[in-house]
């Protein structure tokens, strides 16, 4: 056979991706014919494909000796120098290729491609162009287009350069990826969902589109679902740093911070720099209360990135656990240098002053809660929003109660202080009818439910602002809450009289750390002469010493708390962590004693035993964070010397 013969067949054998014998035959040409510049340009292409860049290099070089204009081996030097790693070069070879061809279409967008990854997005979106006004049709420039317009945030542009590449090619699956990635940015996550789906359907195997599909779950907090993806990208590319990121921010909400921080460890061991991954594994850390090891991982972060806003934030978090304020303030004015109208950290000043007791101040940033990337509470209304300034004497004031049970219960007593108008308030449907029965001056509503008209509305949680509440003025005439005396008299019956009567709390919103302590910590109480523990709780649960439960009957039904504030009048003392249940015995002015993390929620404020909120009220603090032998050992202390 003679070697054009062989040429060819071996150019047909790399066609149909039969690489091993095309090389065979590619070197037995060269053999007889050392400087056969095709032999030498498709052997370099041939092993470029198989990712050995150093010997396709030293090929090309040898083919453009003997053919310095040659578009093709031009444009594949600069491929390889770009697999290489060897960017400007590569560049430089792209430029001459489109010098001396500029037509080359290829040249154009993996120009495009290469100053996309050198961050120079302005230029990478004119070559692009560039290749589609010689090539309309060129899909994969319309897909690498969209791309760059995304990280230039140009999202709406974006998505129409991915539909022209689907309309060229329905079946691009990565088009539809990427066109997903948009979509979440979007906050259109349904559609966003769809695209990944289908990217999936035609491919099943793709790695980045079961990340990004994952990510999207996990915006849509379907976490369980979301974590079966992260685990199947990573079955497919056990080295995919990016889904070991979200595979550990998935286990972080999924509050599994042990699991979560080993998987984002072997994500540093793959990728040292990685600040997403540093500043994750900060939070992990801040929720085991190894705070100082959390402030490691935000420094390390932000050694790599120093504008990271998000590690800023957390690290001012964990400065504020560990209560070094100045460092967490610090922290913030470092955040708002940057970027002024950053929501995230005007809030967190607000929780600064707050808990420093600083109530004017703390109350007026506190405000910024509404224009978080997350909304605490922004309901939008066509009519004013009330600020405490206007005049409402015969108006209607819608309010609505924004977070939780406790917060309703809390500050339901601003609701009563509004005078001269008619309020209606919106609380959790649990909490309706214990509301209900505390006034006839407020109208309590559903949570979905609003009025078919009102005048004026405000977040309940915003009236303390509106009635320039000072740590001296916080408004604590206790009780504003009452049992009804029907289901008293049920549960004295039931209870009885004999022993000194405890009741006991243990576990509070699972979402937030802190608020639980486990059972096993009423033991020393449990075993003290005279005392009897009631449940305020259903269920058992793990280490829980002996005590006295309710039965199923307790609170059952859609109602929260009419049970337990009937309990509550026939008890000598709760125990309860930060609480549905604390705020309740509060309003109920019964005798109540608050078990409290290091650093607690800011309403507790710092350093206090009573509280202005709920005159009465005993708080144990914790001495450490994670800590609660100290909390303890004081409450079975303080116990063992109350008169039974």
């Amino acid at each position: 056979m003679d070697l054009h013969s062989i040429f060819e067949r071996a150019f047909a054998l790399q066609q149909s991706g039969r690489l091993a014998e095309a090389e065979g035959l590619y070197l037995q040409i060269l053999r007889a014919a050392p400087g056969d510049f095709a032999t030498l340009l498709l052997l370099g292409i041939l092993r470029h494909s198989q990712g050995r860049n150093d010997e396709a290099l030293a090929l090309i070089a040898a083919a453009l000796k003997l053919d310095p204009g040659s578009e093709l081996a031009l444009l594949n030097h600069g491929n390889v120098l770009a697999a290489l790693g060897r960017r400007d070069q590569a560049l430089a070879v792209y430029d001459r290729t489109l010098s001396l061809h500029p037509a080359c279409v290829d040249a154009a967008n993996n120009r495009g491609v290469l100053l996309w990854q050198m961050g120079r997005l302005g230029e990478a979106l004119t070559s692009y162009d560039r290749a589609l006004a010689l090539a309309p049709g060129h899909v994969e420039a319309y897909n690498n287009r969209g791309n760059v317009l995304q990280d230039l945030g140009r999202l709406e542009d974006a998505l129409e350069s991915y539909r022209r590449a689907l309309a060229l090619r329905p079946d691009f699956a990565q088009a539809l990826n990427n066109q997903g990635n948009a979509l979440r940015k979007l906050k259109r996550l349904d559609a966003a969902l769809a695209s990944a789906d289908g990217a999936l359907a035609l491919a099943p195997r793709y790695a980045d589109a079961l990340h990004n599909r994952a990510n999207i779950l996990l915006d849509m907090k379907r976490l369980d679902a979301a974590l079966a993806d992260f685990d199947a990208a990573l079955a497919l590319e056990p080295r995919h740093v990016a889904a070991l990121n979200g595979r550990g921010r998935a286990l972080h909400r999924l509050r599994r911070f042990e699991e979560a921080l080993a998987v984002l460890d072997t994500a540093l061991a793959l990728k040292p720099d990685n600040a997403e991954a540093l500043n994750d594994r900060g939070n992990a850390l801040q929720e085991l209360n190894r705070l100082e090891e959390a402030i490691q991982s935000y420094d390390a972060a932000l050694a790599i990135k120093p504008g990271h806003l998000d590690a800023m934030n957390n690290r001012s978090n964990a400065w504020r656990g560990l209560h070094r304020f100045d460092e967490a303030w610090e922290d913030l004015e470092r955040v708002l240098a940057i970027a002024p109208g950053n929501a995230q950290a005007w809030w967190s000043k607000s929780i600064v002053k707050l808990q420093l007791g600083d109530l004017a101040e703390g109350l007026r940033l506190y405000e910024w809660r509404k224009r978080m990337p997350e909304p605490i509470e922004a309901r939008s209304y066509a009519v004013p929003l009330w600020t405490g300034a206007e005049d409402i004497a015969g108006r209607t004031l819608f309010l609505y109660v924004e977070q939780g049970l406790g917060d309703a219960i809390q500050f339901y007593r601003y609701a009563l202080m509004v005078r001269g108008a008619r309020v209606i308030l919106s609380v959790p449907d649990a909490a309706v009818r214990l509301l209900r029965d505390a006034s006839d001056t407020v109208e309590v509503i559903g949570w979905r439910e609003a009025p078919p008209h009102f005048d004026y509305h405000a977040p309940l949680m915003s009236l303390p602002l509106a009635f320039g509440t000072m740590l001296d003025t916080i408004p604590a005439v206790t009780p504003y809450l009452r049992a009804q005396p029907q289901r008293v008299d049920k549960w004295t019956a039931r209870i009885g009289q004999q022993g000194f009567k405890v009741g006991v709390c243990w576990r509070g919103a699972p979402t937030v750390s802190g608020r639980s302590f486990p059972p096993s910590c009423l033991a020393e109480i449990s075993r003290l002469p005279g005392v009897r523990l009631i449940s305020l709780q259903k269920g058992a649960a793990a280490g829980l010493p002996a005590m006295e439960m309710l039965g199923e009957d307790f609170d059952a039904g859609s109602d929260a708390f009419l049970d337990s504030a009937a309990v509550m009048q026939c008890l000598d003392l709760v125990i309860t962590p930060d609480t549905s249940i604390a705020h309740l015995a509060g309003a109920l002015r019964r005798p109540v004693w608050v078990a409290l993390k290091h650093l607690p929620d800011w309403r507790w404020f710092l350093g206090r035993t009573d509280t202005p909120w709920y005159p009465g009220m005993r708080l144990f603090r914790q001495a450490r964070p994670g800590d609660w032998a100290d909390v303890f050992a004081a409450i079975a202390s303080a116990l063992a010397a109350e008169p039974r």
